[in-house]
């Protein structure tokens, strides 16, 4: 309530507004997400700092103060800047305060330090004469003799063992001969340890001692030889950034009703009917769609489930239907007749994946255990869902075909390595399939990295090895002495034989040709198959959704990472030399892209020109192997200032200090590359930018124009998933399952396509009859109309796409409990809700109710509830006009309740809950 009050949110942009009230509402509740260290400014100035916590007497060592307050000044400078641009642009509200202390306020005086002892040094001091004592331990682990040493050590001082095994602690113990257990304490409560040997069931990273002060603390590094750390704390997450594939629709685009076909959105319009019991007008919101020759149908809104956006397989749109002509009827057949031909086609396909026995990997090792907890970083909780669903399929009879889906940086490397490693822990080969050559050495250099120390052979078959190496490297493979090999397309030639392959990995399947995927279509039958990617093309979206293959999505950001700053701009030299000047005064390197091999050494003197003491490199696929080599590693060596080059860097390539992009002519890139490529930058922590980059003397395409208007638009991590559904939405669905399937899709567009087909496959999965596949859309509606006002007052919510964002929302609840949750959405986002939305909630919760009950419409008729049952469903009508004495009427498939006074709604609802218990 205090952020409410004291975090104004006037001059911000209505498509902005909606995030910054959802993320005051996470601050609220206690979330953690990317960015929230700027909401700062509005939290109390008097909260205490670190050194607040500092007992008196305390000794602080700043080491080199000059330095830190140059680097902060250059935070303060960036940061004042950013915010009076983004002030100005609407993105954050109108005076908005920086959360930094002023650069000024950092004075190393004595009084900032309230009677501590303060002692400053550059690093080579502290190197030279500044010692305080501490010391790095040296390991234990195969040393029991030294261990037993730590029982006279801890006679004269506290000797601590931090670690959360203490079985395996009291049997090294025990080995060792030291007598007696130790002293159970707490790092943080019992800060004055006395002497004597102690256990603390707690995790450190590593162990240090200072003799001087008689302590050592002892950690799972030196005792077990490895570094463990705690499980990643559980997060609570909602519903926001789910992945979905629902389509937001807009004023002027042809949406597609479920019954009536396609129309044009004209938009929401608030309807008033005359109730002569409530004695004047009942207000009703609806959404207007315009048919062919100009008709129009108004659809509630409790009913906006039934519409959906239109997209189809081609630039050309369709003509909106005619009501009533039979033209959307015979494209619904048509498209049944489709769906059921590709339904039986996707499973013959994957059928045979099933049916056949795959290899069940053993369950995870002592030695996997280590490698995970031995990884630097803190996992986030979608990486330990997606390794557990990994581990499952893998653990399991049928041959794995799983989909990956994380954001560029997300960590998706680090689970298909502990996937490769369980693999190899059971005796079998794993390959790693990776669509360009500095990809593939990439990984190489990071599973190499990462299973140094244990018994697993990696190697990589791409250009940059010799032709002998590429031999030895084969002839491995054949013999079984490689366990992982990492490679290009040359991984899938016929020459690549294994002993027991038992895991492929495919990264970026995406980017392989035709006949690649051919090969790989056949391996997947009888092997484990995990695919990465960060934004996965519309065929394999499809796949995913309509659960033929599985699907794990890592949409959390790591800890540090933050939101790249995205700009879509003209091309001018003076933007590009100050973007490259500020990047290369804070120390950091940039990536340049220019596309074409012909011109690029062009583009490369027009940077050193613009930018004439920077060192200026150039990359492409087309140079010599060793060159090419040489230039990457002498940049990621920060030998370099600028890389100029193609694509080639768009998947994978991981230089944490390069965190500026420009890519210019930006308009000729799709979607999906300009992701990747801004995905190159921002993965250290620091604040990225990328820039695209378009010719103004040229006019864009409309497809170029809607492409960098969606990359404009990206403020938050983790957007992969939602950009291969734009990116579906831009180019059309034409291509999802191949030309034949085009007509289909246009007819009905993608939404309900998609709708059909998966209901189909599921029907079909389950063994229901072909015949029972007719019309997977063809539940009926049912006519809701209760004389009430209920709809979303605009003085609630007044921004028209974030109203219709709320309808949806609402009419998507498919039980009580998803319409209580989005209610509180919309209160913690808005405030308290108007009698109006509380009573459209009401008819939602009724709609719901007689849904299930198969009512076909419910109405009013003067003072009269009119329910339509459906004819088929059998009902105790005797025990209802018993228990509604005088009130219920029963006529032929109808059922007239009496309206009386102001409790019918709660009479109305009871009446639902007999019917409920009397039919069956």
């Amino acid at each position: 309530a205090r952020l409410r009050r004291t975090a104004p949110l006037e001059g911000l942009r209505a498509d902005v507004r909606s995030e910054w009230e959802e993320e005051l509402r996470r601050l609220a509740e206690g979330d953690a997400f990317a960015g929230v260290e700027l909401f700062g400014a509005y939290l109390d100035p008097r909260v205490p700092s670190l050194l607040d916590h500092l007992p008196a007497g305390a000794v602080v060592v700043d080491l080199e103060p000059g330095r830190q307050l140059a680097e902060a000044r250059e935070i303060e400078q960036e940061t004042l800047m950013l915010s009076e641009a983004e002030s100005g642009d609407g993105e954050l509200p109108r005076g908005f305060t920086s959360p930094m202390v002023p650069v000024e306020r950092l004075g190393v005086g004595p009084a900032a330090f309230a009677g501590r002892k303060l002692l400053t040094a550059s690093v080579g001091e502290v190197d030279g004469g500044l010692d305080l004592g501490w010391r790095d331990l040296d390991a234990l682990v195969g040393r029991p003799r030294a261990l037993a040493e730590l029982a006279t050590t801890a006679a004269g001082g506290t000797v601590v063992l931090a670690t959360e095994q203490g079985e395996r602690l009291r049997a090294l113990i025990s080995e060792a001969g030291v007598a007696g257990r130790p002293r159970g304490v707490d790092l943080v409560a019992d800060l004055a340890l006395d002497p004597g040997l102690c256990h603390a069931e707690q995790d450190v990273p590593s162990g240090c001692a200072n003799p001087g002060l008689g302590f050592w603390l002892y950690s799972d590094a030196e005792l077990f030889g490895r570094v463990r750390r705690a499980a990643a704390r559980p997060v609570r997450r909602g519903k926001r950034g789910e992945a979905t594939v629902q389509l937001e629709f807009q004023p002027g685009e042809l949406v597609v009703h479920v019954d009536h076909g396609i129309a044009r959105f004209v938009g929401m319009r608030l309807i008033d009917a005359e109730d002569s019991e409530v004695g004047g007008p009942i207000q009703r919101e609806y959404l207007e769609l315009e048919y062919a020759e100009g008709d129009r149908l108004f659809v509630p809104v409790e009913s906006l489930d039934r519409v959906q956006k239109y997209l189809g397989g081609s630039e050309e749109a369709p003509s909106p239907h005619r009501l009533g002509s039979g033209e959307w009827e015979r494209a619904r057949s048509k498209a049944r007749r489709n769906v059921q031909d590709v339904a039986e086609d996707l499973l013959k396909l994957y059928s045979a994946r099933e049916a056949r026995p795959g290899y069940a990997f053993e369950p995870d090792t002592p030695w996997q255990a280590e490698l995970e907890a031995s990884f630097a970083y803190e996992e986030t909780p979608d990486q330990l869902q997606a390794l557990a669903e990994i581990k499952a399929d893998m653990e399991a009879e049928k041959p794995m075909d799983r989909l990956l889906c994380g954001d560029v940086g997300f960590g998706k490397t680090e689970l298909a390595l502990r996937a490769a490693f369980k693999a190899v822990m059971s005796g079998r080969q794993v390959a790693l399939l990776a669509p360009t050559t500095i990809l593939a050495q990439q990984h190489f250099q990071v599973f190499s990295e990462r299973l140094e120390g244990y018994p697993v052979t990696v190697e990589v078959l791409s250009r940059f090895r010799t032709e002998e190496e590429l031999k030895r490297t084969l002839a491995g493979l054949r013999a079984g002495a490689v366990d992982i090999v990492i490679g290009t397309h040359r991984l899938i030639q016929k020459d690549v034989r294994f002993k027991r392959l038992g895991l492929l990995v495919i990264d970026e399947e995406q980017r392989f040709g035709v006949m690649q995927k051919e090969r790989l279509k056949k391996l997947r039958t009888s092997l484990d198959v995990l695919s990465l990617s960060a934004t996965p093309i519309p065929r394999t979206l499809h796949m995913a959704v309509v659960g033929i293959r599985d699907m794990s999505v890592v949409q959390t950001p790591p800890e540090d990472r933050q939101p790249i700053k995205t700009y879509v701009t003209a091309d001018d030299d003076a933007l590009v030399a100050e973007v490259i000047e500020r990047e290369l005064e804070r120390g950091g390197q940039v990536y340049y892209i220019h596309n074409r091999v012909k011109t690029i050494e062009r583009s490369a003197q027009r940077v050193s020109a613009l930018v004439p003491r920077a060192r200026v490199a150039i990359g492409h696929g087309q140079m010599d192997e060793d060159r090419l080599a040489h230039v990457m590693v002498d940049f990621a060596a920060h030998r370099s200032d600028i890389l100029v080059s193609t694509t080639i860097i768009e998947s994978g390539l991981d230089i944490p200090n390069v965190n500026t992009l420009l890519v210019e002519r930006a308009d000729r890139f799709g979607l999906s590359q300009l992701y990747q490529l801004r995905g190159r930058v921002g993965r250290a922590g620091k604040r990225a930018y990328a820039y695209f980059l378009y010719d103004p003397r040229r006019s864009l395409t409309e497809a170029a124009d809607k492409r960098l208007d969606v990359m404009s638009g990206l403020h938050e991590l983790g957007q992969g998933f939602k950009i291969a559904l734009r990116d579906l939405e831009i180019r059309g669905a034409g291509n999802l399952l191949g030309a034949e399937q085009h007509g289909a899709i246009a007819g009905v567009g993608f939404e309900m396509y998609l709708q059909m087909l998966q209901t189909a496959v599921a029907k079909l999965r389950s063994g229901v009859g072909a015949d029972s596949v007719a019309d997977v859309l063809s539940t009926p509606e049912m006519n809701l109309d209760l004389p009430l006002d209920h709809f979303v007052p605009r003085s609630f919510i007044r921004d028209e796409r974030l109203r219709l964002g709320a309808y949806r929302q609402l009419a998507a609840a498919e039980n009580e409990a998803d319409l209580d949750s989005a209610l509180r959405s919309l209160r913690d986002r808005y405030g308290p809700p108007p009698a109006q939305l509380g009573n459209l909630v009401f008819s939602l919760r009724v709609k719901l109710m007689g849904q299930r009950l198969g009512l076909r419409s419910l109405t009013t008729d003067g003072g009269d509830l009119v329910f339509k049952v459906d004819p088929d469903r059998l009902l105790d009508v005797a025990e209802l006009e018993r228990r509604f004495s005088g009130r219920l009427a029963v006529k032929p498939n109808r059922l007239l309740l009496r309206r009386q006074g102001e409790g019918w709604k709660e009479e109305l609802v009871r009446f639902l809950d007999a019917m409920a218990e009397l039919s069956e």
